[in-house]
């Protein structure tokens, strides 16, 4: 497999060739969703870009096994293993099981994926269908003497794992940094050190989610969960592990520890963070009343939007930033990219109707290798985006008679855009599709025509006009008029 891709990992901080471990196969793991409430636009950020990184990679040739998980049991209120389970206090909230929580939105986050069009992963397991696996975990970390028992609790000794390896590697933090900032629980938390985090949770009588185990009844942790499921489905090593950078200073240290007491190696050779969101440049949070869902974007239905967008122009906006970017909502922002994607999916429109000559002003080959550059490069849609737009106005000036271009370099530039505006950046025509109004809209402009051809100016200009009006553009060329969506 030759490649001359290159990806920024977050272990060296720098970007780096990238060398599967068995190609032409990929391993790519993704910290999914915890399934207790909506899944917010953070979490959609960070799908979508892997949804990217996994439909590159396919491009290039690679045969990827993509895991994302479902967290459905473990994952606590506080990082500090303290709080309650997330999808048991919405169950009692609730007044229903557990796995009803789970289920409700499990269903929403995958309509979501589908409205987004995201791509599902190769494999999407959840923790509670992992327990066997994360109960044989922990008990290869105890074995190693880098765990301890207290109490039908498991916990990982960090201090002790620290005095042969480097815990803070993934977030370029010393231990000591980190022990200094971490809060003393003065003698009521019986773990040995502030850092330790627990492998398996000892479960209170009134826990709705436990299972039996060695050390009593008890749930996992849920930094387990992510390490048992990575192994199970991709071995011990494998090429790729991402998330949201939130994730990378407690949960994915905690991963690489798990993996390097258990298996004596660091569980990906990558590990691809995407930046958070923010709104009018203020960090996005429920608490400053400044955070959305994916539906109050779609319908508008929100006191700091002034309309709604369709799900391909959001998807849209957020290619226009690197995933390694902050990526600030506002409604200038949306309405600039719903411009520049009407403008983009106006182009590829006009590919069937292009006229063709003997000779071709276009280099398409050049065109293909610039769209290559710019996705070999760390995945960096935006420089992607500049380059189709480049090749919208390339378009537009063959469809004007500006510039010509041969039928065979036709074919070969349709099926070029085709591949990196459908297949690599996952855009397709919005479901408001101009292909119901296309016979109507041919009509109008058919006695348009007519009326022009009669000297009938006024009733020419009035359907210009009224057209304009109702929200349609109308251009006249030499070949006869064209119509689009303002």
């Amino acid at each position: 497999m030759s490649s001359t891709l290159s990806i920024y990992n977050t272990l060296s901080r720098k970007k780096e060739e990238f060398k599967a471990i068995n190609t032409p196969f990929v391993g790519m793991y993704v910290c999914g969703p915890t399934v207790y409430s909506d899944v917010h636009l953070g979490n959609c950020r960070t799908f979508i870009s892997f949804d990217i990184i996994y439909r590159y990679l396919t491009f290039l040739g690679y045969k990827v096994r993509y895991v994302r998980n479902i967290t459905d049991a473990g994952h606590l209120e506080s990082d500090g293993d303290v709080g309650e389970d997330k999808i048991s206090k919405k169950a009692k909230l609730a007044q229903v099981e557990p796995m009803e929580i789970v289920q409700q939105y499990s269903v929403d986050f995958h309509k979501v994926m589908d409205i987004f069009n995201v791509l599902p992963p190769s494999i999407e397991p959840t923790a509670t269908g992992h327990i066997i696996e994360q109960i044989e975990l922990v008990k290869a970390i105890l074995a190693t003497g880098l765990a301890y028992e207290v109490n039908g609790t498991i916990y990982f000794d960090v201090e002790k794992y620290s005095k042969s390896e480097n815990y803070g590697a993934l977030s370029n933090r010393k231990l000591e940094d980190l022990l200094a900032n971490t809060r003393d629980l003065g003698g009521q938390d019986e773990k040995r050190g502030p850092l330790d985090f627990a492998l398996w949770i000892k479960a209170k009588p009134e826990h709705l989610m436990q299972w039996p185990s060695p050390w009593g009844n008890g749930f996992p942790g849920w930094h387990l969960e992510c390490s048992a499921m990575s192994n199970k489905y991709l071995g011990s090593q494998f090429d790729i592990h991402g998330g949201g950078m939130d994730l990378a200073p407690t949960h994915h240290t905690n991963e690489i520890a798990q993996n390097v007491a258990a298996c004596g190696c660091q569980p990906a050779n990558y590990w691809i963070h995407t930046n958070m969101l923010t709104v009018n440049g203020q960090k996005m949070s429920k608490s400053l009343g400044n955070s959305f869902l994916p539906r109050e974007l779609f319908s508008g239905d929100h006191p700091l939007l002034h309309k709604g967008y369709s799900p391909m122009v959001v998807r849209f906006f957020m290619l226009q930033a690197h995933y390694r970017s902050t990526l600030d909502f506002s409604n200038d922002a949306l309405d600039a990219s719903e411009k520049g994607y009407k403008r983009l999916m106006y182009a590829l429109s006009l590919l069937p109707k292009l006229k063709t000559s003997a000779s071709s002003d276009v280099d398409v080959e050049a065109m293909a290798q610039k769209f290559k550059a710019a996705m070999d490069d760390d995945f960096n849609s935006p420089i992607l985006i500049a380059e189709l737009f480049d090749a919208a106005r390339i378009i537009n000036s063959v469809h004007d008679g500006k510039m010509n271009i041969s039928e065979s370099d036709l074919e070969k530039m349709t099926a070029l855009l085709n591949t990196f505006v459908h297949d690599v950046l996952g855009l397709k025509a919005d479901v408001e599709s101009n292909n119901d109004l296309e016979p109507v809209m041919d009509f109008i402009l058919q006695l348009r025509t007519e009326a022009k051809a009669n000297k009938d100016y006024a009733t020419s200009d009035k359907i210009r006009i009224g057209l304009t009006e109702i929200g349609f553009e109308v251009k006249d060329g030499k070949d006869g008029s064209t119509w689009s969506k303002k």
